[in-house]
C-alpha cells in the first residue's frame, strides 16, 4: 500500500481529529519498548512497572504485546474514530466487539499466532488491556495532552488552508508526500495503490515515536501520524537577555512561544507561569501590537504580530539563540 489514489471528494471532506483510542495504542507501543518519544521518558519511566506487572498476570496480554513488535499492528486495533464517537468509550465498545476469528485473523497477517492468543477470549482480552492502558497511563495526563494535539491540528490546518494538502503533508511521516493527481504516498513499500472513493480520511495525531495506518473498509481511513511540538515537561527557559530586559522575562518568554499559535492553557504548560500571570501577560503584549488572537473552535489562540516576529527573531539572534516553538509506519512499523 505504497500510494492511495483519493478521490476529490475523500479529499475535500478530510480532516485532523483526535482519537483517545490512537494514543492509546500509541502507548502500549512505548510502553512494550517498540520506541519513545523525545520528552516521554518520564512518562515511561513511571507507567513501565506497573505494565509489567499487568502482563506477568496475563499471558493473553504478554503474548498480544509481543505480536505488537511485528512489522504490523492487527487492523482491529487500528481502525479509526467514527464521526460519531464522542469518548473513549466510543471507541473501545467497538474494538471489544470484535470477532475473535476476525482478532486472530489480523493478529497472524503479521506472523505466528502464540497458542495464548488463539482463545475465544482474545477479543476480551485485549479490550482489557487497552482500557488499563487509557485508565492507569494516558487519562491522569489527557487534558494536557488533547491541548498539545489540538495546537498541532490548528498549525496544520492553517498550512491547509494557505496551500493546500501539498504544504500540509511533507512532515507528517517519513516517506509521506502529497503527489498530485490524487495520489499519496504513504511509503515506500512496493503495495499495490488503493483506491478511496466515497470514503472518510482522517489525520490523527498521537505521542507514538512512529506512525500506522488504519481502516475499516470501505469507508473509514485514517493516518496516524508522531505529533509536533512540545512533548516533554514543562520548562522555563531563559528568555534573551535584550528581550527580557525590554519586556520582563516571563513576556519574552510567552513571546518566543508564540511562533506557532497556542491557546492559554498552553502557554502555561510551556512556560510554568500561572494562568493569570499569562493572561494578563498576553494583554500587555496584544496592547503593545507584539500579539493578536482570534477564535479556532472552542478555544481562543494567540500568535505574533509581523513586529512580534521580527522582535522575537532579532532577540534570538542577538542571543545566539532564544526559546522554540516546540519541542511505520503504516501499519506496517518497519517503513518509518
Amino acid at each position: 500500500m505504497g500510494d492511495w489514489v483519493v478521490a476529490a471528494d475523500v479529499l475535500a471532506r478530510g480532516r485532523f481529529r483526535v482519537s483517545p483510542l490512537a494514543e492509546t495504542v500509541a502507548a502500549l507501543l512505548t510502553l512494550a519498548g517498540h520506541g519513545v518519544r523525545p520528552g516521554r521518558e518520564r512518562w515511561l519511566a513511571r507507567h513501565r512497572p506497573a505494565f509489567l506487572a499487568r502482563l506477568a498476570g496475563d499471558p493473553v496480554a504478554e503474548h498480544f504485546t509481543v505480536a505488537l513488535g511485528r512489522s504490523w499492528l492487527p487492523d482491529f486495533l487500528t481502525a479509526p474514530p467514527r464521526p460519531a464517537d464522542r469518548s473513549f468509550e466510543d471507541e473501545w465498545r467497538r474494538l471489544a466487539a470484535t470477532p475473535a476469528a476476525v482478532a486472530r485473523a489480523d493478529i497472524a497477517y503479521g506472523g505466528p499466532v502464540h497458542p495464548a492468543l488463539r482463545g475465544p477470549e482474545l477479543p476480551s482480552r485485549v479490550a482489557a488491556l487497552v482500557r488499563w492502558a487509557w485508565t492507569e497511563t494516558v487519562l491522569p495526563g489527557w487534558p494536557g495532552l488533547r491541548r498539545v494535539f489540538e495546537a498541532d491540528v490548528v498549525a496544520r490546518s492553517q498550512a491547509l488552508a494557505a496551500g493546500g494538502w501539498a504544504a500540509a503533508l511533507p512532515g507528517l511521516r517519513p516517506g509521506m508526500r502529497w503527489l498530485g493527481e490524487g495520489r499519496l504516498r504513504i511509503n515506500g513499500n512496493p503495495y499495490p495503490p488503493r483506491t478511496l472513493a466515497g470514503a472518510e480520511l482522517l489525520f490523527v495525531p498521537t505521542t507514538a515515536a512512529r506512525g500506522w495506518v488504519g481502516w475499516s473498509e470501505p469507508h473509514h481511513y485514517a493516518v496516524v501520524y508522531p505529533c509536533s511540538g512540545l512533548l516533554a515537561e514543562p520548562e522555563r527557559r531563559p528568555a534573551p537577555t535584550a528581550l527580557g530586559r525590554l519586556l520582563g522575562a516571563n513576556r519574552a518568554l510567552i513571546l518566543g512561544r508564540l511562533a506557532t499559535p497556542l491557546a492559554t492553557s498552553q502557554l502555561v504548560e510551556l512556560t510554568g507561569c500561572p494562568l493569570g500571570s499569562v493572561g494578563r501577560h498576553l494583554r500587555v503584549l496584544r496592547e503593545a501590537g507584539l500579539v493578536r488572537r482570534r477564535r479556532s473552535g472552542r478555544l481562543v489562540l494567540y500568535y505574533r504580530t509581523e513586529l512580534g516576529d521580527r522582535l522575537a527573531a532579532e532577540a534570538a539572534g542577538g542571543a545566539g539563540g532564544g526559546p522554540s516553538a516546540g519541542a511505520g509506519d503504516e501499519k506496517d512499523l518497519t517503513s518509518s
